[in-house]
């Protein structure tokens, strides 16, 4: 009976004594889930590996890559037959920081695998324990199509490789401060943020002469942000580009559209107060890169013209953004002082009148609807003038046909 009762005990001894170390496991893994969720969100996957209406993660948003075709997202949700469930940590480590797959084919940089390449592995596979926590859906992503031509350069991005990447994960510059560091991981890192706002080589990797000069992205101008005061964010006060990256919007620039919105409702604005800080910190010191002078006005529009834009704004627009273009209800609302009305070629101001907008924030949803199909060539044309020469104090140099060309790229 003694001998019976000190095994119980002892049996009872070594449960009590694992039960720190069982808690410590789980809180480990939490706290190793928790921090994947938030690289997952500085890294933008939601937004690009989520079809328009779709379930998150699962992959099947389209990518048009002109001339040859299209590419769709793959699913990374925990399924194990067209997900990522079956993956080992060390093949998605490599997927996400080198662009190869599990088969040993090459992805192609519409997934930013060289700029995913600074952060370290113990990152990315915080990523995949988050992921492994999303719901698994048991879908299939669309075949690309084009799928001849792509097969065609899938072996060169090797050599491609050679030119434009990927980028190792480099050590702190010690001259610059610990904000300065991080903002410059954050930026060149998971929010490989050169991917939209710089032009591309021949080779059409990132120009880095000419890094954050502004480029045009999936049809929308992703703007200059370097230090230059007229076309960058050199004007700018830290206190409205740290509001503009959590929220959309700063009094005097404007509000987000188009990928910019979208980065914002799916990845900036879940950035610490910390982080936003110190990507301020490090996009302050990107050298000025002036942008081309402002093309002459098309003469396109007549006082006729302008007249039929006043009124169709007033019919379309005025109700929420008012006649001064202030803006009612939400700060959103508000156009005047932003980029979109002083580009002369009315790239953004087309798009967003086409296409509409949709911005998340901490407050709630700030949806611009699309006017595209309602409207002619003439009347988007019209109203887009009427705006950038009255609120902008801009002259269009575009004419119907930018918004023909706007629709095709839409």
């Amino acid at each position: 009976m003694m001998r019976c009762s000190s095994l119980i005990l002892g049996a009872l001894c070594l449960m009590l004594a694992a039960i720190p170390a069982a808690r410590s496991a789980t809180q480990g893994d939490a706290d190793l889930v928790t921090r994947g969720q938030y690289l997952a969100r500085l890294a933008d996957c939601e937004a690009c590996h989520t079809a328009p209406g779709g379930v998150p993660f699962a992959g099947g948003r389209p990518f048009t890559v002109a001339p040859m075709g299209t590419i769709y997202s793959s699913n990374i949700t925990p399924d194990t037959q067209y997900g990522i469930g079956q993956w080992t940590d060390a093949q998605f480590v490599r997927s996400v920081r080198r662009g190869i797959s599990p088969h040993w084919k090459h992805l192609f940089p519409a997934m930013p695998y060289q700029d995913y390449a600074r952060m370290s592995p113990d990152d990315v596979r915080a990523i995949r324990a988050y992921l492994a926590t999303v719901q698994p859906v048991a879908r299939k992503a669309p075949v690309n199509t084009g799928v001849f031509q792509f097969n065609i350069i899938r072996p060169g991005m090797f050599g491609w490789d050679l030119f434009n990447g990927p980028s190792s994960s480099y050590p702190d510059d010690p001259k610059q401060s610990a904000a300065w560091n991080r903002g410059r991981w954050l930026v060149e890192g998971p929010g490989h943020c050169a991917e939209c706002h710089s032009p591309r080589t021949l080779t059409m990797g990132v120009s880095h002469r000419h890094a954050y000069a502004g480029a045009v992205a999936a049809g929308w101008l992703a703007y200059n942000l370097t230090s230059d005061p007229k076309s960058g964010i050199g004007s700018w006060t830290d206190e409205a580009l740290a509001t503009y990256l959590t929220t959309g919007h700063a009094d005097g620039h404007g509000t987000a559209a188009g990928p910019m919105a979208e980065a914002i409702s799916y990845s900036l604005r879940f950035m610490t107060k910390e982080d936003t800080a110190a990507m301020v910190t490090y996009l302050r010191t990107i050298p000025a890169q002036p942008v081309e002078p402002p093309k002459k006005p098309s003469g396109a529009f007549s006082p006729a013209a302008l007249k039929r834009g006043e009124t169709l704004f007033a019919g379309a627009c005025a109700g929420c953004h008012l006649e001064t273009g202030i803006g009612r209800q939400v700060v959103s609302a508000t156009i005047v002082g932003g980029h979109t009305l002083r580009d002369p070629d009315g790239l953004n101001l087309l798009q967003v009148l086409i296409e509409g907008s949709k911005l998340t924030t901490a407050t709630g949803n700030a949806d611009m609807p699309r006017f595209g199909g309602g409207y002619s060539d003439r009347d988007l044309a019209d109203i887009a003038a009427y705006t950038m020469m009255t609120l902008g104090g801009t002259q269009p140099a575009f004419d119907t046909d930018a918004v023909k060309a706007a629709r095709k790229r839409g």
